[in-house]
């Protein structure tokens, strides 16, 4: 982690990059990707690519977002009102980070939220992405008693700590809560949720909605980049590609424009649960309608009946939509619908994230995607066990696996006339020595080479010679 250099108030990525300047931060994307820098600076330009990067971050390792860019996921952190505390959520920050999240937002709802934010970006060399309505609904003791000068003065302040990016539930209107009324779910964002029910008692706009040039001149100072929230995402299968979630997207598309043209960066939050048949429509659809701005998508999650299991269900989802254009994955966890995740569900979920984003980058054609996949295979040939490890998403749990299969079945035993070289036992404990597909065929080779020797024509001396 190198600290970039500052930039000065009001400087943002965008703004650098239809200036036609290649950014420091820039400059490391493309390394990082494998392109080009003008390749990046031209789509961050276009908004399409954003580069969170916060200019009080100065620690950062810079990253892309983008449809052309690899897929990135993100790890949800944050206490509550319940459980979980700061010990707690630097635990599954580093696992988080360990397993290769790209980004984190802090979504503390309990306890010192300001500290507990403090503490993460201190520690984080990744993005950090934050929905500031829930500090700003923690400051009140009714949500109905938030005004837009709260929510105006908690964007500011967590924009001045350093945050990266921000999820802002400014397209959800009054006119969509009757929408939302005739839905299985209704309003499963808790953002969304407290906005409706403030526009019903107050009979008001949504004041991000209403102050969102004022929200923009923040963002614009700081560079935080936007995150258009989904207050009006699908909840269920029943609810999925309904009027109420189209109606919210529109409302984005219009914000992305004004988002550009405040020099703003800004991304576009996506649908969480949604059948398989209707992703690629979505995320057609959002193309279209938010002018290519990078998709950052929950899940989405494909079934509704598997509780304790939705890390699989959304991951699912995940991998077929990022192959249809998703830029960011935001993970889910196996205890997505029953509680604040563990730091071991923190793993699952990246776990599982990480798989879905590099299926999609491979079938996308990333450069160097595939390059883990055929290194592994060569080791797999090999029985190079360490390197085995060193190449899998998550190392720690390929050993604990291989180690608990040795115990199990005294796979460490050299196969009969094999002499084992330690961490290259020449077989899997699954087959065992008798029936490993890669021992026969590899006594199949070299059977065949030494019959290919001996069936070729003698080589004349002048011949060897000359070679």
């Amino acid at each position: 982690m190198v600290p970039l250099p500052g930039k000065v108030r009001g400087e943002t990525e965008l703004v650098l990059a239809q200036r036609r300047e290649v950014s420091p931060a820039v400059e490391a994307v493309a390394a990082r990707e494998r392109r080009e820098p003008e390749f990046v600076r031209e789509r961050v330009a276009a908004g399409r690519v954003v580069v969170p990067a916060n200019r009080h971050h100065t620690s950062l390792s810079p990253m892309g977002i983008g449809r052309e860019l690899s897929v990135k996921v993100n790890a949800n952190l944050g206490t509550s009102s319940l459980s979980s505390g700061l010990v707690a959520e630097l635990r599954k920050l580093e696992a988080a980070v360990g397993l290769g999240a790209d980004t984190v937002m802090d979504l503390s709802t309990g306890g010192d939220v300001a500290g507990v934010r403090a503490a993460i970006l201190a520690r984080s060399g990744v993005p950090v992405g934050t929905v500031p309505i829930y500090e700003a609904a923690c400051r009140v003791e009714d949500t109905n008693d938030l005004s837009a000068e709260l929510l105006l003065a908690v964007i500011e302040a967590q924009a001045r700590q350093g945050v990266d990016y921000m999820t802002i539930h400014a397209g959800v209107l009054r006119r969509h809560v009757p929408l939302a009324c005739r839905r299985t779910l209704g309003i499963v964002s808790r953002g969304g949720a407290i906005l409706a029910r403030w526009m019903a008692v107050h009979g008001e706009e949504n004041p991000l909605y209403a102050r969102f040039d004022d929200v923009l001149a923040i963002c614009r100072e700081h560079d935080v980049t936007l995150s258009l929230g989904d207050g009006l995402r699908p909840g269920c299968l029943a609810d999925a590609s309904d009027e109420a979630q189209f109606a919210e997207l529109d409302v984005l598309g219009e914000l992305v424009q004004r988002s550009r043209r405040a020099g703003v960066q800004a991304m576009v939050e996506g649908p969480g649960h949604i059948p398989l048949d209707q992703i690629a429509m979505n995320m057609e659809r959002e193309r279209l309608v938010c002018d290519d701005a990078p998709f950052y998508v929950l899940g989405p999650v494909v079934t509704d009946c598997a509780p304790g299991y939705d890390h699989i269900t959304s991951g699912i989802g995940a991998a077929l939509a990022a192959m249809h254009g998703a830029a960011m994955l935001c993970y889910v966890t196996p205890k997505e619908h029953l509680g604040l995740p563990n730091a071991r569900d923190v793993r699952d979920g990246v776990v599982a994230y990480r798989i879905a984003a590099h299926a999609a980058d491979i079938a996308r054609g990333i450069p160097g995607a595939r390059d883990r996949d055929d290194a592994i295979s060569r080791a797999r040939a090999a029985f190079d066990w360490e390197g085995q490890f060193d190449l899998a998403l998550d190392p720690a749990r390929a050993r604990e696996l291989r180690a608990e299969a040795v115990a199990e079945q005294g796979a460490g035993a050299p196969a009969p006339g094999v002499a084992a070289v330690p961490g290259r036992e020449p077989y899997c404990t699954m087959c065992g020595p008798r029936f490993c597909s890669l021992r026969a065929f590899g006594d199949a080779k070299r059977l065949a080479g030494r019959a290919a020797e001996a069936d070729a024509p003698p080589v004349r001396r002048e011949e060897a010679r000359e070679g």
